[in-house]
């Protein structure tokens, strides 16, 4: 007869070359369908699939994932609730959450990102598994597991980080939410330079997005639109169709929409909108570039830099993945956590935009 571990769908002895990932799913149907798909992948392997959050807490007191699969709408304890706590028994695992309600524009899927959730997946219908989601599920999990960093010299400080900027224009994409969420708790709502963020981010996702970061940062925040006015005490988020950029005009300086392809294929893309900084604003912007795949942000940092603009990035230990803060890293002023780049960020003194 099966003992405890097996009938709860534990391997007692993981592979040290495996990734493995934990199943938290209520529904015996769809653990069993993510369970064989996660075992026909070569690098994956299933360490639990349990049914609730109290079950995945007992697996994680002795047993190690580095993935979990987190449906959110369960019995008892929902999973947005858990997330903080399971993220803090995972010990380094990373949340991928897997439910129907992370359809496109849901507001669960924003809260999830914002709460320290890596990525986000609709989960289908039962009748829908295979095919396309079993393809996008191991690309997610291969993206989130992935070590590979852009080589960068390990030593940061070639550019000073200014004591005196203009605006503030930050970058992110996987993992950028939650450490937008610690680095903005950190900056007062008192703080009158203008942000800017370009997030890679669904165009569906933008208006709560927005208003997410408002209630994070005490201070208004809108999705951009072409003409729109950059002024003290605003937040700026670039929509999902177009890329953001400012331009200095007779009144100040405005935001101009562009649909132009990235060097990177984003959109939107961080490039456009640090190459714009780096021409309106010199020596006196400021980027920041937040945990994210890839190299998105590189050319338009080394433009800043460039222009004698200051640049800060997120470290690796605490980034969901160190691809584009990594990227860069050899160039910038501080690589920090997010919350310490928050306060460096508001020690500044008064814009002159």
């Amino acid at each position: 007869m099966a003992g405890p571990s097996h009938a709860a769908g534990i391997r007692p002895e993981p592979s040290e070359d495996s990734v493995r990932v934990l199943i938290v799913d209520d529904s015996a149907v769809a653990r069993a369908v993510l369970s064989r798909m996660i075992e026909g992948m070569a690098r994956f392997e299933v360490a639990a699939s349990v049914s609730n959050v109290a079950a995945a807490h007992m697996f994680l007191a002795d047993q190690r994932a580095d993935v979990i699969l987190l449906d959110l709408e369960m019995p008892g304890v929902h999973g947005l609730t858990a997330l903080p706590d399971l993220l803090a028994a995972g010990r380094g695992a990373k949340v991928l959450v897997v439910s129907s309600a992370a359809e496109k524009g849901a507001a669960a899927a924003v809260q999830a990102l914002a709460l320290g959730a890596a990525d986000t997946l609709v989960k289908p219908g039962v009748g829908s598994f295979a095919g396309k989601f079993a393809l996008t599920l191991e690309e997610r999990l291969t993206r989130l597991t992935d070590q590979t960093v852009s080589p960068a010299p390990a030593a940061p400080g070639t550019t000073r980080v200014p004591a005196e900027f203009d605006i503030v224009a930050i970058g992110a994409s996987t993992g950028g939410i939650h450490a937008l969420s610690q680095m903005l708790r950190a900056i007062p709502a008192s703080f009158e330079t203008p942000i800017l963020v370009t997030q890679h981010l669904p165009a569906s996702f933008m208006s709560y997005f927005a208003a997410q970061l408002a209630v994070l940062a005490g201070r208004p925040c809108e999705v951009a639109e072409d003409h729109m006015r950059v002024r003290p005490g605003r937040m700026l988020v670039a929509p999902g169709h177009a890329h953001m950029r400012c331009v200095r005009m007779s009144d100040g300086v405005a935001i101009r929409l562009t649909d132009d392809g990235s060097v990177s294929g984003c959109m939107p893309s961080v490039d456009p909108m640090l190459d714009s900084i780096a021409e309106v604003f010199g020596s006196r912007g400021l980027g920041v570039m937040l945990s994210g795949m890839g190299r998105d942000g590189a050319i338009g940092a080394k433009r800043l830099v460039d222009a004698g603009g200051g640049l800060i990035v997120q470290d690796r230990a605490s980034s969901v993945v160190w691809g584009m803060p990594g990227a860069i890293a050899g160039s910038a002023g501080a690589v920090l956590p997010p919350d310490e780049i928050g306060r460096m960020v508001a020690s500044q003194r008064k814009p002159r935009i």
